[in-house]
C-alpha cells in the first residue's frame, strides 16, 4: 500500500521520466503496486484485500444477529461464524463489520461519558473479588423463577475467573458459591473482598454480621468491604460479570438445563485461562498466573442449610437440582419446603407447618434421577388402585331421547307457564265430551220406543 507521500513522490518522479521500475526501486515498492496507484487503480491509504472477502457468505447473518441485538460483542459473534465456517482472522472479520456498517448506532450509548479509571496493585494470593450477577429470562425449566443469580469469584492479581449459578442470593445460598467458586479457583486468598451485601455486612456501616462471621472463620479468610460511594474498588470481578453476560450467558440456548448451564460456564471461565499476559517483559498466560498464586487448600463446606419451595406434582414429587424426589400421595399442587444442609448426603422436605414429609439421599446435581422410596410407591399404587373402576366407559355419542318422566315434567312447566293450574282437566277429545254432556235417562232403545 503506498502512502500519500509515496504516490505524489512517484507521480513527480513519472512526469521526469523514469520507469515504472525505476521508480519502484526507488520507493522499494512492488512494480505492479506502482503503476496500478499511477495509473488510478487503486487509491493511496487504502489497502487492497489480499484475496477474496472470506466474510461474503456471513454478512447476511451478522447483519440480522446485530440487528437482533445491536449490543452482541464482536468476540461473541466471531465466535459464532467461526462454528459456521468462517476460517478468516478475527482482524478480517472486524474489518468487514466496519466496512458494510452491519453494527446499527445507538444514540444512547453515544451520547454515554468515560470516567476515568485509578490501577490498584494487586500482589499474587492477596484477595478473591466476589459479585452477583442478575441474569434475565432464565429458561423455565430451571426453576428459578424466570431469574438465575450467579456468584462471581475473581483473582484479580492472575484475571482468573470462575461462577456458580444459584436459586437464589440469600445467605445459605452464598456460602454455597462461595465454596464452589473457591475450589474452581484453585484455593483460598488471604482475603475476601464484597461491596456491601446485606447477607456478609451491614450495608449503613459496614461491618460483619453475626450471621457471616463464622463462614469467614470457617475459611480463615480476612473479609474487605468496599467503602461507600467508591466505585470500581473491585473492577476485576465487575468486567467478568461483563464479559460473562454478553459473551455466554446471551447465546446459551433455551432447551439446556441447570448442569449443562453450569457446565457450559466452567468450560467458557477455563477458556478464558489462555488470555495473554505480560508480566516483567514475559509473555504468559492468565491460566499460569493463577496457577503460580500461593492459594491455601478450600476446606470442607460450611454447614450452612439451604432452603427452597417446591410445588408437589400430581406424582407425588418435588423437583430439586436436576433430580426428582417422592413424596406420600395426597400433596399434588401443595407447596413444600426443600432443606439441604451442605456438605450432607441427605435432604428434608417438610410441609408449611414444619412437618417433614420425606428424608431422602440428594443425587448428584443434574443426574436426571428418579429417586422413589418403596412405602411412596406401595402408598400412591394403592391410592391409584383405589379409584380404578371395572365399568365401561361412559359414551357420550350414544341417541339418548327424553324420558317419560322428562317428557311429563316438561308438559308440567309448559302448564304452568300457560296458567294452568296442576288440578284442571282439560278436555281434547270431543267425542268424550258430547257422550259427557248427553242426559242419562234411559237406555237409546228405550227412549226409540217412546210415544
Amino acid at each position: 500500500m503506498l502512502t500519500w507521500e509515496n504516490c505524489v513522490e512517484a507521480q513527480a518522479l513519472r512526469t521526469k521520466g523514469w520507469s515504472i521500475s525505476a521508480i519502484a526501486n526507488h520507493l522499494g515498492h512492488d512494480r505492479k503496486t506502482v503503476r496500478a496507484y499511477l495509473n488510478g487503480e487503486r487509491r493511496p491509504g487504502e489497502r487492497k484485500p489480499a484475496r477474496s472477502e472470506a466474510m461474503e457468505d456471513f454478512l447476511d447473518y451478522c447483519r440480522q444477529r446485530l440487528a437482533d441485538d445491536p449490543h452482541l460483542w464482536s468476540t461473541t459473534l466471531f465466535d459464532e461464524v467461526v462454528g459456521l465456517g468462517f476460517t478468516g482472522s478475527y482482524q478480517a472479520f472486524t474489518a468487514s463489520i466496519r466496512r458494510h456498517e452491519l453494527r446499527p448506532r445507538c444514540a444512547a450509548c453515544a451520547a454515554n461519558k468515560q470516567k476515568d479509571r485509578s490501577v490498584i496493585e494487586h500482589p499474587a494470593g492477596q484477595e478473591v473479588q466476589w459479585d452477583w450477577l442478575e441474569l434475565p429470562d432464565a429458561p423455565p425449566q430451571w426453576g428459578f423463577g424466570g431469574t438465575a443469580h450467579l456468584l462471581l469469584g475473581v483473582l484479580p492479581h492472575s484475571s482468573r475467573w470462575r461462577g456458580w449459578l444459584a436459586e437464589a442470593e440469600d445467605q445459605p445460598h452464598l456460602i454455597e458459591g462461595l465454596h464452589q467458586v473457591a475450589v474452581r479457583l484453585g484455593g483460598l486468598p488471604q482475603r475476601w473482598r464484597f461491596d456491601r451485601m446485606a447477607t456478609v455486612c451491614h450495608p449503613g456501616s459496614g461491618r460483619i454480621t453475626a450471621s457471616f462471621g463464622p463462614v469467614a472463620m470457617h475459611y480463615q479468610v480476612g473479609i474487605s468491604i468496599c467503602p461507600s460511594r467508591h466505585a470500581w474498588r473491585k473492577g476485576a470481578v465487575e468486567k467478568s460479570a461483563h464479559t460473562i453476560a454478553q459473551r455466554w450467558w446471551r447465546t446459551l440456548g433455551d432447551d439446556v438445563s441447570g448442569a449443562g448451564a453450569q457446565a457450559s460456564l466452567d468450560r467458557i471461565c477455563v477458556r478464558f485461562d489462555a488470555r495473554t499476559r505480560v508480566r516483567d517483559g514475559v509473555r504468559t498466560t492468565v491460566g499460569e498466573l493463577a496457577d503460580a498464586e500461593p492459594l491455601r487448600p478450600v476446606p470442607a463446606p460450611f454447614p450452612a442449610v439451604l432452603e427452597v419451595e417446591r410445588t408437589v406434582s400430581n406424582q407425588a414429587q418435588i423437583a430439586f437440582r436436576g433430580n426428582r424426589y417422592s413424596l406420600l400421595p395426597g400433596h399434588s399442587g401443595e407447596a413444600v419446603t426443600v432443606r439441604h444442609k451442605l456438605g450432607a448426603t441427605t435432604l428434608d422436605v417438610s410441609d408449611r407447618h414444619g412437618a417433614v414429609l420425606a428424608h431422602h439421599v440428594r443425587q448428584a446435581d443434574g443426574a436426571g434421577a428418579v429417586v422413589r422410596l418403596d412405602e411412596h410407591v406401595t402408598a400412591l399404587t394403592k391410592v391409584v388402585l383405589g379409584d380404578f373402576s371395572d365399568r365401561g366407559p361412559c359414551r357420550r355419542k350414544t341417541r339418548r331421547p327424553p324420558s317419560a318422566e322428562a317428557l311429563a315434567e316438561a308438559e308440567r312447566l309448559r302448564r304452568k307457564r300457560s296458567g294452568l293450574g296442576d288440578g284442571e282437566h282439560v278436555v281434547v277429545d270431543f267425542a268424550g265430551y258430547a257422550a259427557q254432556a248427553r242426559p242419562i235417562s234411559g237406555t237409546d232403545d228405550e227412549q226409540a220406543g217412546q210415544p
